[in-house]
């Protein structure tokens, strides 16, 4: 079984052609819908009491949401703009809200989970929560910029407790003040980790593990309106293509990362979650299948 934990969210995205304003985000919501096409997983989080009906049966159509507590307050929200080219994001405004003091609790259903993903979120709270499981087979964390500039030190310390650590580029560099990727791999797995993967957007992603590097470029893509959820994808995929082989070895992750690369494709090309909502096995197949003579020579 497959355990999600981290944020829910209502997202203001200001795009170059389009403002969104609390449409449902999230990062365990991406990871969470991304992961159901391979393995159906629980989701441990908390919204407030504005979440929108329509957003929690979204939820509960691509996960087992008894993990998902409604409090009393205001959903966590999250605004940010792109630029231009859609390449950089500016945050605007984050506001924890019930998300602040939220103690998470692991439904005893999910409890025997072997594959764990910790999204982007209170990295002491994601520490904490990894104790609650029986027997973890494979873990996995993320991390972004807030939780670096404000928590660095539990970031570390939460990166050093779980198998692998997925993050992007920028946030690599500024974590482990360098500007050479191979070199901030290496200093996060010296932290404890064994794998490491680093998204690079639309450049796809770098697999480090020991002295290997495995690198997967990114689906060639056309039409991209919204980015935001990408990272998410890439990672919900990951963990749920390894979870649905319950298999831990170097030639399944490799291939995870992958499908992880695939799904963030899906996500960037239509607005919010709508990118993997509407998508279906055989298309997520397809894709794969394309990308891997895309890769081949």
């Amino acid at each position: 079984m497959l355990t999600v934990f981290g944020s829910v969210a209502l997202d203001t995205i200001r795009t170059p052609t389009r403002i969104l304003r609390n449409t449902l985000g999230g990062a365990a919501t991406y990871a969470a819908i991304s992961a159901s096409f391979f393995e159906r997983p629980g989701l441990v989080a908390v919204v407030g009491y504005d979440f929108p009906n329509q957003y929690q049966s979204i939820l509960d159509r691509f996960a087992d949401t008894r993990g998902v507590v409604r409090a009393h307050g205001k959903t966590f929200r999250y605004d940010g703009s792109y630029d231009q080219t859609l390449t950089y994001r500016t945050t605007n405004k984050t506001e924890l809200n019930v998300l602040k003091n939220f103690k998470p609790v692991v439904p005893e259903q999910y409890r025997k989970s072997q594959f764990v993903y910790l999204a982007n979120n209170d990295p002491a709270q994601n520490v904490k929560i990894l104790r609650e499981f029986d027997k973890v087979k494979f873990s996995m964390c993320d991390t972004i910029e807030f939780w670096i500039s404000t928590r660095r030190n539990d970031v570390i310390k939460m990166m050093s407790r779980v198998d692998s650590v997925v993050i992007n580029d920028e946030e690599a560099k500024l974590l482990t003040k360098t500007h050479n990727l191979i070199k901030a791999a290496r200093k996060i797995m010296e932290w404890g980790t064994k794998y490491v993967i680093i998204k690079k957007g639309e450049h796809g992603s770098l697999l480090f593990y020991d002295d290997m590097v495995f690198p997967s470029p990114a689906f060639s893509m056309e039409n991209i309106v919204d980015p935001t959820g990408a990272g998410d994808s890439f990672a919900g995929g990951m963990i749920g293509y390894l979870s649905s082989k319950n298999s831990t070895k170097l030639s399944t992750i490799k291939e995870a990362s992958v499908y992880g690369n695939i799904m963030g494709s899906f996500a960037v090309e239509k607005y919010g979650v709508y990118g993997i909502t509407r998508l279906k096995r055989s298309i997520i197949r397809k894709r794969f299948n394309r990308y891997r003579k895309m890769v081949h020579f």
